[in-house]
């Protein structure tokens, strides 16, 4: 095994500068809801469905809307899609005699109300309604459910397909390559002096604010501080901390996250809630907190300040107040979505309270940059 710094250079992991997210590295997601209207628009409009069989001419009308949300979220290289939407398709219908007159034209809409991730190895429900429900009527409904029922549902998995291979984020993933460093080096700047004092001013009232913080603790409750470091952009950690895929993902739980001031959260199935006190983007995140084990009316603080260092580093430094000192989360490490933080706790010498609770929290982000 070689010596700490002696490794063979192929093999050893830089922190860019620039904070770059080379390869899809870290935790991207992107937003394909709106792409998706536009992609299963193309598919389903204008499709031909019957062009004079039985007499019989149908076809699609364009897409009239595509709801929901769907997203793209890649983590080391792996694609992993989100999609939870619904469709609607008008269509069109007309029967002619033999001699080629129209005797009745109509309209209808195929509903596909749910098309999801979770249900990817799955066609979807398709739903046919036509406004005229007489004897033509019917003819046409039944001609769609058996003819235009499968061409629907293979473009459908056309959409499918594309979103497992990450949607319009593909190409991206595809072209992005690593961009040689420089060979030639850039002498850094000297520092002012009086920006330098100022900033030694700034960190020492900072940390007797911390401490004085700390002592003012209630008794009966306690304070835990911790700092950890991230190789990331400020934004997108504050990013992560407000996302409820995320904390979803690396909890194998549900979560709600409201990302506005006064809105509240729940994660962990509910086992934690609070609330929004003061946010600000790539900066500091302040809330209310609660666990469920907690007697009731207890409520404590939780404050992130997120301090970008240089580009590309982030230190996260965490304060939680008001802690009951009788503090076990019970309904965190034993109920079924603590599995992974059980897991992690058993033969280790961190405490199964809110300290163990944060340690592992900030561990576990670290996966998701």
């Amino acid at each position: 095994m070689a010596k700490y710094g002696e490794g063979d250079k192929r093999w050893i992991v830089e922190d860019r500068p620039d904070g770059a997210n080379v390869h899809n590295w870290h935790w991207a997601e992107t937003n394909c809801l709106e792409w998706s209207r536009n992609f299963l628009t193309n598919l389903l409009s204008n499709l031909t469905i019957l062009d004079g069989e039985g007499n019989l001419f149908v076809k699609t009308k364009k897409v009239d809307k595509v709801d929901g949300e769907a997203y793209v979220n890649i983590r080391k290289g792996k694609i992993i899609p989100g999609y939870e939407i619904s469709v609607s398709i008008p269509w069109e219908g007309e029967a002619k005699d033999a001699d080629g007159k129209s005797l009745l034209k109509v309209e209808g809409v195929v509903d596909i109300p749910y098309i999801a991730d979770e249900n990817a190895d799955e066609d979807p429900e398709l739903r046919v309604s036509v406004k005229d429900e007489g004897p033509v009527g019917k003819r046409l409904k039944e001609a769609i459910v058996a003819k235009g029922k499968p061409l629907i549902l293979e473009k459908v998995r056309v959409y499918v397909q594309s979103m497992s291979k990450g949607g319009p984020a593909k190409d991206e993933l595809e072209n992005k390559k690593l961009v040689p460093k420089s060979s030639g080096t850039t002498a850094a700047p000297a520092p002012a002096p009086v920006a330098a004092k100022k900033e030694s001013v700034a960190a020492k009232q900072e940390s007797a604010a911390e401490k004085k913080e700390v002592k003012k603790s209630k008794k009966g409750f306690k304070t835990i501080s911790l700092t950890e470091k991230f190789s990331c952009r400020a934004r997108d950690m504050f990013e992560i901390l407000m996302d409820e895929n995320r904390w979803k993902g690396f909890t194998s739980s549900n979560a709600k996250i409201n990302k506005e001031v006064g809105g509240e959260f729940s994660i962990f199935d509910g086992s934690v809630t609070g609330t929004n006190l003061e946010l600000q983007e790539g900066k500091l995140i302040v809330q209310k907190w609660r666990f469920g084990s907690w007697p009731d009316g207890i409520h404590s603080t939780v404050r992130l300040t997120l301090d970008e260092t240089e580009p590309g580093v982030t230190v996260v430094k965490l304060t939680h107040t008001d802690i009951p000192e009788e503090d076990r989360l019970v309904l965190i490490w034993e109920c079924d979505c603590g599995g992974e933080y059980r897991k992690r706790m058993e033969g280790s010498h961190i405490s199964q309270d809110t300290s163990g609770f944060w340690f592992w929290t900030l561990r576990a982000l670290a996966y998701l940059i």
